[in-house]
């Protein structure tokens, strides 16, 4: 029987993030762990558990040949200060030796990648080598500040492969960013402070969504009003298909609606727009809401083929984040990208239309950096906003880490039809493992990124026990009670879904951080916690 003391300890536990839940999860599945024999497996974080060595490999073989330039002019060798190296020349002796190291996989991938930019990509071979150079030993600012040359042009190739723009040629532009959560961040900042979004307006948001979205619009600096937009589309069965029904689509019509914010594919659902709703966001935005600013989070793309991006499906209106965290298992990198289109985007157009007071107030803010504010673009008033302007001449991610997104973007873009279906094909496997042992019914999705799974208990509690259970379930225990005794019981720790404002009985699970076999423990260990709360029901029946 449930004991009101752990009911008023999870009432209290629900109010805060599921991030923050987690860590008492962890030590109720560590002390688990500790008494019993069980593994404690921690499924909870979205961390993968591989890494794409080529890359890095590459990386360090391009820092071994920087030092070599470095130390091609000393200034003291007995304590080791050297000159910054020089430019000319440099990308002969690059080529010498990657030459002499043919045999290294990262010679391979450098050779590769130096040979794509200097002949498809038209990169002069001395000014990509030094910016590799120069960059990968970070002893310049970055310049410019919102991403380097040839780092930019790499990026765009891959972005475009990746986001689905297959042959379209809407130029973006890039800023380099520690992550794609630090770039959600610098774009509330610089709505706000260009009076884009103010106080009190509304924004719409896409849920399920990661939590931390759900919080930043609610925080005190920003105050502003949120619209759900819910992901509440079930089968005729009743099967949750994680699509976003037409009256959900349609409340976006709304012109008050200022911007809306998109994970795409979800998280935690990890299913990406369908068609269908991708044609009604491009009917709302023409037909109601053109000046709609999307900012659309899309880190899990890639684990889609024939992913497609609302940066290509509505490049007009569309900010992206992509981040490199998940793909190339590169969360400790901080690397991530945001993308405008070049020419012409609602953010700038926003900016042009606004009153001439508004206008002078921001020529006032940016003064420091530039004498006609209004030609400052949003994209680069987001760099200076990053170091609230005065700084923007020491803006930008450091240079190691932008050399390192560009071999990244290099590598997966060179090796596509390689590198994504074994990656596609590694999370697939551990979700088919995991569903397996649940005994529940894992329906087909094209759209499945299965990055996640977010299971709703309640669908089937009800398949499997009936209405009468399920309504047990729910007026007898809290939604985070499930969580606490699969940790508590099993070892094991998901996280709640109804912290992603998802439904309330639902938990995620990560495959990213776990191999094959752990999955179908967790599959059993959510099937057992389930059947004991049928175990309990039954016996308030006799």
């Amino acid at each position: 029987m449930k004991s009101p003391e752990n009911e008023k300890y999870e009432k209290a536990l629900e109010k805060m993030s599921p991030f923050e839940i987690k860590s008492t999860l962890i030590d109720l599945a560590e002390n688990d762990a500790k008494l019993n024999t069980a593994t404690f497996l921690n499924a909870g974080r979205g961390n993968p558990n591989w890494i794409l060595s080529y890359p890095r490999k590459a990386f360090f073989l391009l820092g071994d040949f920087a030092m070599q330039e470095a130390d091609r002019f000393k200034y003291d060798e007995s304590i080791g200060i050297v000159e910054s190296p020089k430019q000319e020349g440099m990308a002969r002796r690059f080529v010498d030796y990657i030459t002499s190291r043919k045999k290294e996989i990262g010679a391979k991938v450098l050779n590769h990648f130096y040979t794509h930019m200097t002949t498809e990509m038209g990169a002069d071979p001395d000014e990509l080598v030094f910016e590799l150079v120069d960059g990968i030993l970070g002893d310049h600012y970055p310049t410019p500040p919102r991403i380097l040359k040839y780092t930019e042009q790499i990026i765009r190739e891959y972005l475009c492969q990746a986001m689905g723009g297959e042959d379209d040629k809407t130029v973006y532009d890039l800023f380099a960013t520690e992550g794609s959560t630090a770039g959600m961040c610098y774009a509330f900042e610089s709505l706000q402070q260009n009076f884009l979004l103010n106080r009190g307006d509304k924004i719409a948001l896409l849920v399920p969504a990661f939590t931390p979205y759900l919080e930043i619009p609610h925080l005190e600096e920003f105050g502003l009003q949120v619209v759900n937009i819910s992901a509440n589309r079930v089968d005729h069965e009743g099967y949750h298909e994680w699509q976003y029904p037409k009256e959900e689509i349609d409340k976006l019509r709304d012109k008050s609606i200022k911007a809306v914010c998109v994970i795409n594919p979800s998280n935690p659902p990890s299913v990406c727009l369908a068609p269908d709703v991708l044609g009604q966001l491009v009917d709302v935005v023409k037909k109601d809401n053109p000046n709609l600013m999307v900012i659309t989070d899309d880190v899990y793309g890639t684990f889609i083929k024939g992913f497609r991006s609302l940066m290509y499906v509505l490049p007009y209106n569309t900010l992206c984040l992509y981040s490199f965290s998940k793909y190339f298992g590169a969360t400790g990198w901080r690397l991530a990208t945001m993308a405008l289109r070049s020419d012409k985007n609602v953010y700038d157009d926003l900016l042009a239309a606004l009153p001439e007071e508004k206008k002078r107030q921001l020529a006032k803010r940016y003064e420091s950096m530039t004498l006609d504010a209004d030609k400052l673009k949003f994209i680069d008033r987001l760099v200076a906003d990053s170091r609230l302007v005065a700084l923007n001449h020491t803006a930008g991610l450091s240079t190691p880490q932008q050399i390192q997104m560009a071999l990244f973007a290099a590598f997966a873009y060179l090796h596509c039809d390689e590198l994504q279906p074994k990656l596609i094909s590694m999370v697939h496997e551990r979700l088919e493992n995991l569903w397996s042992t649940t005994g529940f019914k894992l329906l087909p999705d094209p759209n499945r990124a299965g990055y996640y799974s977010e299971i709703d208990l309640m669908v089937w509690a009800k398949k499997i026990y009936g209405d009468d259970f399920a309504k047990y379930l729910n007026k007898n225990y809290q939604p985070l009670d499930f969580v606490i005794r699969l940790a508590d019981k099993t070892a094991i720790v998901l996280l709640n879904g109804d912290g992603f404002d998802g439904p309330k009985w639902s938990v995620r699970t990560s495959l990213a951080n776990l191999n094959k076999e752990a999955y179908l423990k967790i599959g059993t260990a959510i099937r057992y916690i389930l059947d004991q709360y049928y175990k309990e029901y039954e016996k308030t029946k006799k």
